[in-house]
């Protein structure tokens, strides 16, 4: 599948644009899958459409677009918006200042009656319309775009209210006497606060909405743009990040960000990797550690050798999903867009039903009470709440989750969390460190003479330096600790799921597990045999050293236990989720790691192979399965699982099979996805009951419908600055995910 292609929307303001904007993209040939996000106005494009193409079609639909590359990237987009905020803001307080003067003289009488005083009601109304064209133009352009576009949107409702305010007003101005006296009533007033308090109600949504995506915007920002080259004469020089390749080698100073991916080459450091994996702690590096792009050296100065620049970095594939995420839609925001859709058409037909109706059945002057119905109707029903309400939550509850290093994918995942209530959880790696250590080693009163526990153990490390598996790891890294040489040997015959064997200064040497010692007829006794036993019981793995057919020493290694994962584990049984340990390894070894953390529901010795079929089985008795896990043999649980959740220092596989990514390798990332899930599910609830309450109760009132019992009828003006008030509500609403509290916090 080829690159995706990032557009920067101009003029979408509901989501009936959305729906016209998607529409447009998809009927470009080559295009393959368009989403569209209202609360970030942009789109995404997969496949092989030709830019210039779709930017055609988005104009023809009535907007504008500009591709997100780098010749106009995020930076310039900001500027552009801050610009057009700014004049925004001039608009609405030109608008209010024209309206409100009028409305306060309509108010305390000080305006003279329309008989008296035409011509000054004549220059009011040519003001109002110079006012109109000013603030409110862009309404009016939108308005006739979408009509010749067969569509509706917020745009045609406004502008045929105020349009209509003005028309009727004018009207009466110039030919009075064709409407009853009693009918002889101008709403200049209305028509020009209607534009201030929508611009009003656009201008505190946009920076609401900035507010919002500040996730993307930091992510970003921590990549600087100069780098410092090292030159192969040893020169250092400034240049431009974008001109950077793999292999360069780059100084970087103390405090400053480190700006690719690469190894460092020179130089012993403590880097703050909280932006990105939402760990506080600073994380030490020596040579040939990997570094990340956005990171802060904290340390002293340091050499870098580039290894990945650009859209290559992790940083880059960070914003990548994060932007995805946040533009995706869950199952619970897809009616909205639908009702959204068709909204506008239908506010317009009920606009004109009210306005029947009143004509009809209306108290004198009907053509008043017609005009001041319906004109309420068309402002107060604008769905621009509607088509927020759930883009603009899971914007923020995605910022808010990269912010604690928990990368989503898409929506749907974000929605699923929610309704987990079973987590199944991989062992090592995942509960454990997933870097086995020496804990023990263990003499044994059989060993050859000579042999001392240090030369035991070098000689062992000579062995195990041949072997690429974690345990022998674990005993080279051991004896590096405590300061051992390392003769060299000969190689040692690797036996297949049963250990080593080599010979060291004219000495047989056996180094394996039990299985080993039995092929090889080594007997053990009762004492040892308990020994081992013991180490399994505390979730060791025991090693035996065998020396010309003698017990030689128990070598006793462990994964540990993460340090905050009984912790975690806590915080999800006190959530109310079943939590269960899924492993391969031994029944004893895990029981021992599941009684550490308290977990007591344990399933072990299930092959690769096996892990899907069981998170399956756990489904079939109807629960809602989160799967945890970091390595290649967990990817076909994560997929099967409702909920795949991957330890970000796992396997590439594990990551792309799963649903969210646990950047900081600790369960607390488990327990904060699903608080933050929840409480993001719940405030898109909340954004749609209010929006849809709003609209439910806003249009009868609008309408009249109160009118045969009290006598009140809904001013278009107040229709006008509850409808502002409704969008800058939900966006305010979704905005207190931001300041969430978690547990840990």
């Amino acid at each position: 599948m080829s690159k995706p292609l990032r557009l920067a929307l101009r003029g979408m303001t509901c989501g009936a644009c959305v729906a016209s904007v998607d529409k447009a993209l998809k009927r470009v040939n080559g295009v393959e899958q368009v989403s569209v996000n209202l609360p970030d106005r942009s789109a995404e494009i997969t496949g092989k459409a030709n830019p210039q193409a779709l930017i055609k079609a988005v104009q023809d639909a009535g907007f504008d677009a500009t591709p997100l590359d780098a010749d106009y990237g995020e930076a310039e987009r900001q500027a552009e918006e801050s610009a057009a905020l700014k004049k925004v803001w001039i608009k609405t307080w030109v608008a209010l200042s024209v309206g409100a003067p009028q409305m306060l003289f309509m108010i305390t009488g000080h305006l003279p009656m329309l008989e008296d005083a035409r011509f000054l009601w004549g220059l009011i109304g040519l003001v109002t319309l110079a006012t109109m064209v000013y603030s409110g133009g862009h309404f009016y352009q939108g308005a006739w775009i979408s009509l010749k576009n067969h569509r509706a949107n917020m745009d045609s409702l406004i502008a045929l209210g105020t349009a209509a305010a003005w028309l009727y007003s004018t009207l009466m101005v110039l030919w009075p006497e064709i409407v009853p006296p009693e009918s002889r009533h101008v709403y200049y007033e209305a028509a020009v606060f209607i534009i201030g308090l929508v611009n009003l109600g656009q201008a505190l949504e946009t920076r609401a909405r900035g507010n919002a995506s500040q996730a993307i915007h930091r992510l970003i920002q921590l990549q600087p743009d100069v780098a410092t080259l090292i030159t192969p004469e040893g020169e250092e020089k400034k240049m431009r990040l974008a001109s950077v390749q793999a292999s360069d080698l780059l100084r970087v100073r103390p405090g400053e960000r480190i700006p690719v991916d690469g190894i460092l080459a020179e130089g012993e450091t403590q880097v703050d990797e909280s932006m990105l994996t939402g760990e506080p702690v600073p994380v030490r590096k020596i040579k040939k550690d990997w570094l990340s792009a956005g990171t802060v050296n904290q340390g002293g100065s340091i050499k870098i050798r580039v290894r990945k620049t650009g859209e290559d970095t992790a940083l880059a594939q960070i914003i990548n999903q994060v932007r995805k995420a946040q533009g995706s839609k869950p199952a619970i925001g897809r009616l909205a867009d639908q009702i959204s859709a068709i909204f506008v058409p239908l506010v317009i037909f009920i606009s004109v039903i009210t306005a029947l109706v009143w004509w009809l059945i209306g108290p004198e002057p009907q053509s008043a009470y017609m005009l001041v119905s319906a004109m309420a109707v068309l402002v107060i029903a604008c769905p621009c709440a509607l088509g927020l309400a759930t883009p603009m939550s899971i914007m923020v509850g995605v910022g808010r989750a990269a912010g604690k290093g928990i990368l989503i994918r898409k929506g749907d995942a974000l929605q699923e969390a929610s309704k987990l209530n079973a987590i199944v959880l991989d062992k090592t790696g995942t509960i454990t460190q997933g870097k086995p250590r020496m804990v023990n080693f263990a003499l044994q009163a059989t060993a050859p003479d000579g042999l001392t526990k240090e030369l035991l153990l070098a000689n062992l490390a000579s062995l195990e330096q041949a072997s690429e598996h974690p345990l022998g790891a674990a005993v080279v890294a051991a004896a590096k600790e405590q300061g051992l040489k390392i003769p060299k040997t000969n190689t040692p015959e690797i036996l297949a799921g049963l250990g080593l064997k080599g010979r060291i200064d004219g000495q047989s040497w056996l180094v394996g597990n039990r299985s080993l010692l039995e092929a090889e007829g080594i007997s053990l006794s009762d004492t040892v045999a308990e020994e081992a036993a013991g180490m399994a019981d505390q979730g060791q793995t025991c090693i035996y050293l065998v020396v010309d057919g003698q017990l030689a020493a128990l070598i006793a290694v462990a994964d540990p236990v993460k340090e905050d994962a009984a912790e975690a584990i806590q915080r999800l049984f006190k959530a109310g989720i079943r939590v269960i340990m899924l492993t391969g390894d031994s029944l004893r070894t895990a029981q021992a790691v599941a009684r550490q953390v308290g977990i007591t529901e344990v399933y072990a010795e299930v092959k690769p192979d096996e892990k899907a079929s069981k998170v399956k089985d756990l489904q079939a008795k109807g629960l809602k399965v989160g799967m945890v896990g970091d390595g290649i043999n967990d990817a076909p649980a994560l997929a099967q699982a409702n909920v795949g959740f991957a330890i970000g220092t796992g396997t590439d596989i594990a990551i792309e099979s799963a649903d969210l990514t646990l950047m900081r390798g600790s369960l607390q990332g488990v327990a904060d996805a699903m608080l933050i899930s929840r409480a993001t599910v719940r405030n898109i609830r909340q954004n749609l009951f209010g929006a849809f309450i709003y609209n439910s109760l806003g249009i009868p009132l609008a309408a009249g419908v109160l009118y045969p019992l009290t006598g009140w009828l809904l001013s278009p003006t107040y229709a006008a600055a509850a409808m502002a008030l409704s969008s800058v509500t939900v966006v305010s609403n979704a905005n207190r995910l931001r300041y969430l509290k978690l547990d840990k916090e």
